[in-house]
């Protein structure tokens, strides 16, 4: 086997590839007759070859690959594209009543088969916005788990009373020290509060800091259009995650929320669902990222109640579900780069790939596939690592069968449409005759 690369702070170690039961060939694979699709183009490539050796792609090029020793597959007819990356998810969150009492044990046990389902659908990476932590993200890097590579975001802080603040009006309970496992998030009030809580996070293995920013839709007893934290306590935490070489992403979904964040240094807006055009053009010249997040509400709205979302949640979704479309012209409009996310929760996360076609309504099917490679991996701080089939890059493949610039829906439909998913070099799926 290779030497273990380096990645993201982490390592890949897949130089043996399997469909998924077995072991197939530790040879290199080349890809032949490819019509390649991903962020950097917005015509679909005609004919090219794609050799994978180890976890990376070796050789991209217009005209044919010698590889002797390689196992070839000949993709014509398919396309080819990059692993897609979720930058807003919720691994750990498997049921939609966020502050429903879960055994920590049961909650990793159930994030299993959700991590493999987002990997059949084709999503080779995710950034979790809060409750996974570094050893869940350990786990699928040594194969203890099957799923996409995670960055985790570890608890997210909210302050007393805030989005990640649970308790209902009437329970006076202290929050622990140390959350559960269940948890999205962590309770830190004030500017020294708040800085050790970033540390403690980055210290725990943290590869971004998550930020409850804004009131939100799951919690009890915020409003929405409440702004959350002070500017020195957004300020501190900025100046942490810096000062660690990362950074701040922040949940916010008006204008006033958003504008706080980004003059405070915050570099990820996620959902942003009430933008207006002024802060958007801020969020440009900062050269901050959105990550719209439109299915979670499409979802809520037409399950949340009956799978257990509580009656003061569900009378929060109108006030942002309707606004979701326009905001993805308003920063269109601006200029402002917007990656993939949905943070569905429970059951819901089976329409993880439907974003693709909510955001076509509004959206060029180019600039919808770009949100989840190019522009994700950028966010990430993984471009030209991640979201792109070129040399150099991590081999995370996907083979369709049809043209997502055509038609995203073979993007959908749970990963029915993808003949391969190849993973750091590893077949998790493999319906492709060699």
């Amino acid at each position: 086997m290779r030497a273990a690369e380096p990645f993201g702070g982490r390592a890949v170690r897949a130089a043996v590839h399997t469909t998924g039961g077995g072991v197939v060939s530790t040879s290199p694979i080349l890809f032949r007759n490819a019509s390649i699709v991903d962020g950097t183009r917005p015509e679909r490539r005609e004919g090219w070859s794609v050799l994978v050796e180890g976890a990376v792609i070796r050789e991209v090029s217009d005209r044919p690959i010698a590889a002797a020793s390689a196992t070839v597959f000949d993709l014509r007819g398919k396309t080819l594209m990059p692993g897609l990356i979720d930058c807003h998810a919720h691994v750990t969150a498997s049921q939609v009543n966020l502050g429903a009492l879960v055994p920590d044990e049961l909650v990793i046990l159930r994030s299993l088969p959700i991590m493999r389902a987002m990997l059949e659908r084709g999503f080779t990476t995710v950034r979790d916005a809060g409750g996974a932590d570094y050893g869940l993200a350990l786990a699928v890097e040594q194969g203890a788990a099957v799923g996409p590579r995670l960055f985790v975001s570890g608890k997210a802080l909210s302050q007393t009373g805030g989005h990640g603040d649970f308790r209902g009006r009437f329970d006076n309970t202290v929050p622990p020290a140390r959350p559960a496992a269940r948890a999205v998030a962590r309770i830190a009030d004030g500017v020294d509060a708040v800085r050790a809580a970033v540390r403690d996070e980055l210290r725990l293995g943290a590869s971004q800091v998550k930020v409850l920013a804004s009131g939100g839709v799951a919690s009890p007893t915020d409003p929405i259009a409440n702004t959350q934290y002070s500017r020195e306590e957004l300020t501190a935490m900025v100046e942490e995650a810096e000062a660690a070489q990362t950074y701040v992403m922040a949940h916010a979904y008006t204008a006033k929320a958003m504008r706080r964040c980004v003059e405070c240094g915050i570099r990820t807006v996620e959902h942003g669902n009430l933008v207006d055009a002024e802060t958007a053009a801020l969020m440009a010249r900062a050269g901050a990222y959105a990550v719209p997040t439109l299915v979670t509400y499409e979802a809520l709205a037409d399950e949340g109640a009956s799978l257990g979302l509580p009656a003061e949640s569900v009378a929060k979704i109108e006030d942002v579900r309707t606004a979701g479309l326009r905001s993805l012209e308003i920063f269109q409009r601006a200029g402002v780069k917007m990656a993939y996310g949905t943070d569905l929760l429970g059951e819901m996360q089976r329409h993880q790939s439907s974003e693709f076609v909510i955001r076509s309504r509004v959206l060029p099917a180019f600039e919808v596939i770009r949100s989840a490679t190019t522009v994700a991996a950028e966010v990430l701080r993984m471009d030209g690592r991640l979201g792109v089939v070129a040399a150099g890059a991590i081999a995370d493949l996907l083979v369709v069968d049809g043209d997502p610039l055509a038609d995203l829906h073979v993007l959908v439909d749970q990963g029915a449409h993808l003949a391969a998913i190849m993973k750091a070099g590893t077949f998790h799926k493999n319906q492709i005759a060699s």
